[in-house]
């Protein structure tokens, strides 16, 4: 089993992974209005986020507004708001493993069955990692390749949000936490037995010889 040492690591690249994966969720700024081109009104800011869009003024205001209906909204954003949901409940859920099966801990007295609890925490970070990457970098190509179209008016193009970056750092704190987990957290092999080994002195009948 790994030290002590890598298993806290882990724990706080999880946690750390897990907040910014509440952020990505919660906070609407996946995508904020583009002021490129001739598009330079900048009396108010546009930013949109899996929940509700929000219209930000210059002076500060900020009026938020949920979206009216889930069978309207385009695909990439009914998916991630799945996977995004999904990967926060999957983080909570293998921190929990985790802390259950890590050497710092005693819920679990038995020495064998803690490298296998750590293992499957930390395929569940390595799952939690992939659900919050998915959604982030699809969004993000979507608004790169409506950001490059010709065809998409100016005022309506968007640029990438704060969010879209906070999940790529979420995801990769989640996959290298669940990478190294499953690194230092490898069943130990073997049927657990010692093996007793004889000298051929020691394991040869003695004969009497006329």
């Amino acid at each position: 089993m790994g030290s002590v040492g890598v298993q806290i690591v882990c724990v706080a690249l999880g946690v750390l992974g897990l907040i910014g994966a509440i952020v990505c969720c919660a906070v609407p700024r996946w995508k904020v209005s583009s002021f490129s081109g001739s598009n330079i009104v900048t009396a108010q800011r546009t930013q949109e986020g899996l929940w509700m869009n929000c219209v930000v003024q210059s002076t500060g205001q900020q009026q938020c507004k949920n979206y009216d209906s889930l069978l309207v909204l385009s695909s990439d954003l009914q998916a991630a708001r799945a996977m995004t949901i999904i990967s926060c409940m999957l983080c909570c859920l293998s921190l929990l493993v985790l802390f259950c099966g890590a050497d710092f801990t005693t819920c679990i007295e038995n020495e064998d069955a803690k490298p296998k609890i750590s293992l499957v925490a930390g395929v569940g970070l390595l799952l939690a990692g992939l659900l919050i990457i998915i959604p982030v970098s699809w969004s993000a190509h979507i608004v790169v390749r409506n950001f490059n179209d010709p065809l998409v008016n100016a005022s309506q193009k968007m640029e990438l949000g704060a969010c879209i970056f906070v999940g790529w750092g979420a995801g990769v704190l989640l996959l290298l936490g669940g990478g190294l987990l499953c690194c230092f957290s490898r069943p130990k092999s073997g049927s657990g037995g010692t093996a007793k080994y004889y000298s051929n002195s020691a394991s040869a009948p003695n004969k009497n010889y006329v």
